[in-house]
């Protein structure tokens, strides 16, 4: 145990990273799960009068889902640049730290998108069993939510880059006059 330990957390940053990983995909797709039933439940009440308008309502239902891929590529891009899937740990103590903080804060950013996300369409939702011609329209508001779920994947994608660089250690060194 103590072997494993210290292998792990002292000597790589293996189990923080993958913590990290976990905390990303955890967050996002438990956020995802909320918005989606969130959606679907505002949805099958118009169902239940106007099921003519599913195929206008799916899109709106399904938009909280994506969070759930997003922290899923976040996992991804963790395990491949710490060297997780092929066995090869390649991630410093300090490193493994860093990617922990990028994959949390990662996750929550994704939680909370997918669940305003999930409030956006229930609205837009509304709109669309009201005035089924603005469905088009409808779709953009929670789109624009989107866009910060999107932000928070591509900037935590270049932390990740960064973070696990090869050279950091050599790059962060303090400049000595």
């Amino acid at each position: 145990m103590i072997d494993f330990l210290r292998h792990y957390f002292l000597e790589t940053g293996f189990a923080c990273a993958a913590a990290g990983a976990m905390a990303a995909v955890m967050f996002a797709c438990v956020g995802s799960a909320k918005g989606i039933r969130i959606a679907g439940s505002q949805a099958a009440g118009v169902l239940s009068e106007q099921p003519e308008l599913f195929g206008k309502l799916l899109v709106l239902i399904a938009l909280p889902g994506t969070q759930g891929f997003y922290g899923f590529i976040c996992a991804i891009m963790i395990a491949l640049r710490c060297g997780f899937i092929t066995g090869k740990i390649s991630v410093s103590p300090l490193a493994g730290a860093g990617v922990f903080f990028v994959g949390f804060c990662t996750g929550i950013v994704e939680w909370q998108s997918a669940i305003y996300q999930g409030e956006t369409s229930a609205a837009a939702i509304n709109l669309t069993a009201k005035k089924p011609d603005e469905s088009g329209r409808a779709i953009l508001l929670p789109a624009l939510v989107e866009t910060y779920a999107v932000i928070a994947l591509l900037a935590a994608m270049l932390m990740i880059i960064w973070i696990t660089k090869p050279d950091l250690a050599i790059t962060m060194a303090p400049v000595v006059r």
